[in-house]
Order: structure tokens, then C-alpha cells, then sequence
């Protein structure tokens, strides 16, 4: 399997050689140059394999330059119960009839971002280890990918993690869950601004080739090729959990702020996984939904970004975007470039008078947004109809799901966060506070450690530069 640029203007590469790495050299997203086909007989046999199992036939595909042997072992020490409360990893209950929750949220970190960030960092450890070299990760998170990213990097030989965070943005768990963490490979940066700021300073230090080289700068966000696929194999499982037959077609909705969850979703589909429609669901930052709706793709300025109360999707700029835009327009990687470079300059482009926005319907993408309001509706009647308590970021996955379910066609909501990590919220819905799981009763009490910075790209490069070693 060989990788190459959305932008074109990277030469192709191997799943090792694009591992560490974030951007390609020229500013693009790594993508495979096909995606491998799944066939009947496959995903029929498939049926009977555990998480473990699915997640080796399915990312061998992809990292073909690993060991077998190798890849088993770390898929075998990821996906454990002891990490992710049973052997099941991801699993599906149902809401109502013909409607499912995949539960994504039973991690160390209580998100579903620790799927992939596990698998990262066992991925990291054994490529370094190869190498004997060392790795400085920056990333940035709206407040799941962060701590899911400190979990499986801590203690970690030869890495460092500097993450991004807008301040005071992110709910008082999430903000404990990472500024908590006294490890000394961990340092947590709490930027004057909102995500996208931070994301804007991880592409800026990722575009700085020498600064990238001379520091050995990686990342874990969902730019990182090898998360989105981790987040692949979910899509698979839940599709073989509430079906008999690969007859069956499945509907996904997913509550969307970067675009990498649902693009993982995506590329399920590509390789063969018979799904219906790709659910898409914003918040009150809904550029991604005005985007499937209209063809426009229109970003925000940070001033202009609403805090929420799904506070991980309060997003403007989608970077998993440029994957989907390339395969919409037909992989034509000079129009991919030609688009963000208008992206950059303009804040927007406009694909409504294309014939690509057409083929929009033919990737199975519809979308719809959630406010405030219809969360809280929301987290209410599932509770009151089922005795089950969700998240803010799930319950507007749900809204948007029922409003596009079809009669007959299984729909399989996706649950982002397990509802104690936006307490406030829940107590606002249903006047009671969240169960908080075992080992997380006083998290918010605990002392933090964090660096307040502006969002200025020379100090946050500074920073790296001084705590480096």
C-alpha cells in the first residue's frame, strides 16, 4: 500500500514512512492510492472474528509494511478488556427498534478518540523503539483527542506530547482529564483562543519542514493517517453486530466536528461495507452542514466560532474534509490544491454550480445541525423512553439520525462521550447528575499543570524548542 498527497505534490510512500508524520510535505493529507476492496465472502466470514481479529485483516491492508507477526501483537495489546471494560470494545445496544447505540466511549478517557489513540500509541512505541529515534507530538483537541492522546502517550520512552487546547473552553472534566496529569513527557499548552486556533498552529509548525525536522515533530490528530484508520474497523463491527446478511444496508449517524470520524465512515463504504447513508451532525457551528447542504464551505473567523455545550464539535475548519474532497472530485489532486488555497485566501469555496456537488448523494452524505435546545430534548426522551443517559455530543448525533432514518434500514448512532464528561449539561436536562465511572470521583479536585500562551505560532515553537530536551 503506497500513500500520497490530496495536494499531489508529495511523492508516495509507505504506512511506516507517513506513521510519525501529520501533513505531507506539501501541506497535503495522506491517503491510500486505492482503497483495498472488501469482498462478500470476506466480510461474510468476518462475522465470527472478535475486535482483535477484524482490526488485523482490516489494518494489515493498510500497513502492509509492518509485520504481520508484529501487528497482531500490537492490536492484540490495544484492544484489551482490561482497557476497554470487555472484549466486545465497541459495543452495540439498542435505543429503540431498529435504532442502535455503538458505544466508542469506554477508554481510559471515556471518548471514542482512545480507539485510534491507543492503537497510535503502541504504533509510536514500536516504530521508535526500530529507530532509536525520539518523537515530539503537538496536537490539538476541542477537548476529547487531547486526553485520549496523554493516556496513551504517557510514560512512553522517546516521546513528548505538547498539546493545544483552547482555554477555558473545554468542559471542566475534559480540562481535568489532561491538566491533571503530572507526567513529565506531558505538557499541556491552554491557548488564548478557540480550536481552531490551535489547529491553525499545528498545520503552521507541520508546513515548517526544517523546524519539523530539526525537532522531530509528529501528530495525533486526525490528520495522522493510521487514526482514521483505527477508526475504520468500528464501522465494520457495528455493521456485522446489527445485521444477518451482507444483504442488509446500515445508516451511521455521527456527530462531526474535524470530519475524521465520519470519514473513517466513509472509506468503510469505499472499501465495500454496504452503508445507506453517512449521517452527518453539527452543532451550532454548522459549516460542515451548510457544506453537504449547499456546496459552499464557508470558514469561520475564531470570533465567530459559538462555544456550545458539545463543546468537541465547536469547530469551523474540518481538516479530514480535504480526504472526502478528494475522492468527491475524482482524486484530481491540482483542484484539491487549487480549493484550500482559495480556502486560505477567500475562507471559502463554492462547489454548488459543479457537477461535483452532485455526487455528494452518491457518497451517501446528507447532514442536518442540533442546537443547544434539541440536545437537551433529546438527552430527555432517551432518558425518559429507555433509562439510558447520553452525552451532549451523542444526543445531537441522535437527533440528526432520527431525522433522516429510513423504515427498514438499521440505523447505528454513534456515542462520542460518555455523559460525565459534560456534567452541567445532563443536570441542566434531567436535573441529576451523571454516574461517574470508578477511578473518577475526585478528577476535578486534583492539581493541575498547564502554560497559558497567545495563539502565536514563534511561541508555541519556542516552547517545544525549550522543553525538548
Amino acid at each position: 500500500m503506497r500513500y500520497v498527497s490530496t495536494r499531489g505534490g508529495a511523492a508516495a510512500a509507505g504506512f511506516s514512512d507517513i506513521l510519525l508524520g501529520g501533513l505531507m510535505e506539501d501541506g497535503g493529507l495522506a491517503v491510500p492510492e486505492a482503497y483495498p476492496q472488501i469482498a462478500d465472502a470476506e466480510l461474510a466470514a468476518w462475522r465470527r472474528y472478535s475486535y482483535r481479529e477484524l482490526a488485523c485483516e482490516i489494518m494489515r491492508r493498510y500497513a502492509d509494511d509492518i509485520p504481520p507477526a508484529d501487528l497482531e501483537r500490537i492490536v492484540d495489546r490495544t484492544y484489551t478488556a482490561a482497557v476497554f471494560r470487555s472484549d466486545e470494545i465497541t459495543p452495540v445496544r439498542p435505543l429503540e427498534r431498529g435504532v442502535y447505540i455503538l458505544g466508542l466511549s469506554h477508554g481510559p478517557t471515556l471518548a471514542f478518540k482512545d480507539i485510534a489513540m491507543q492503537l497510535l500509541g503502541n504504533l509510536f512505541e514500536h516504530a521508535l523503539a526500530k529507530s532509536g529515534a525520539e518523537l515530539n507530538i503537538l496536537g490539538a483537541t476541542s477537548g476529547d483527542t487531547g486526553p485520549a492522546a496523554e493516556y496513551a502517550m504517557r510514560g512512553k520512552r522517546g516521546i513528548r506530547v505538547f498539546m493545544l487546547s483552547p482555554h477555558q473552553k473545554m468542559s471542566p472534566f475534559q480540562t481535568a482529564q489532561m491538566f491533571s496529569l503530572q507526567d513529565a513527557n506531558i505538557f499541556n499548552i491552554a491557548i488564548r483562543g478557540v480550536f481552531d486556533d490551535c489547529q491553525d498552529i499545528v498545520k503552521s509548525v507541520s508546513n515548517d519542514l526544517q523546524f519539523k525536522a530539526r525537532h522531530r515533530i509528529g501528530t495525533v490528530n486526525s490528520i495522522n493517517w493510521a487514526r482514521v484508520m483505527a477508526q475504520v474497523v468500528y464501522y465494520f463491527k457495528a455493521y456485522l453486530a446489527v445485521t444477518a446478511s451482507n444483504g442488509q444496508q446500515v445508516s451511521f449517524a455521527v456527530p462531526t466536528g474535524n470530519f475524521g470520524n465520519i470519514c473513517a465512515g466513509h472509506i468503510a463504504r469505499c472499501m465495500g461495507l454496504p452503508v445507506r447513508k453517512l449521517i452527518l451532525a453539527t452543532n451550532e457551528n454548522d459549516v460542515l452542514d451548510q457544506f453537504f447542504r449547499t456546496g459552499i464551505y464557508r470558514v469561520r473567523p475564531p470570533q465567530q466560532v459559538t462555544q456550545t455545550s458539545s463543546p468537541s464539535m465547536d469547530i469551523s475548519n474540518a481538516s479530514n474534509l480535504e480526504r472526502f474532497v478528494y475522492d468527491l472530485v475524482g482524486r484530481d489532486a491540482a483542484l484539491v490544491k487549487r480549493l484550500w488555497q482559495q480556502l486560505d485566501s477567500e475562507g471559502a469555496f463554492d462547489l454548488s454550480r459543479t457537477p461535483y456537488f452532485s455526487r455528494i448523494a452518491d457518497f451517501g452524505f446528507v447532514s442536518g445541525s442540533s442546537s443547544h435546545a434539541n440536545r437537551l430534548d433529546t438527552i430527555r426522551r432517551v432518558y425518559r423512553d429507555r433509562g439510558q443517559i447520553i452525552d451532549t455530543h451523542t444526543a445531537d448525533g441522535v437527533k440528526v439520525g432520527l431525522e433522516h432514518r429510513e423504515e427498514g434500514v438499521p440505523l447505528v448512532c454513534l456515542e462520542t462521550a460518555l455523559p460525565v464528561k459534560f456534567a452541567a449539561a445532563i443536570r441542566e436536562a434531567l436535573g441529576r447528575d451523571p454516574e461517574v465511572p470508578p477511578g473518577f470521583e475526585n478528577l476535578e479536585r486534583l492539581p493541575q499543570r498547564f502554560t497559558v500562551l497567545d495563539p502565536d505560532v514563534a511561541a508555541v515553537k519556542d516552547f517545544i524548542v525549550r522543553n525538548s530536551g
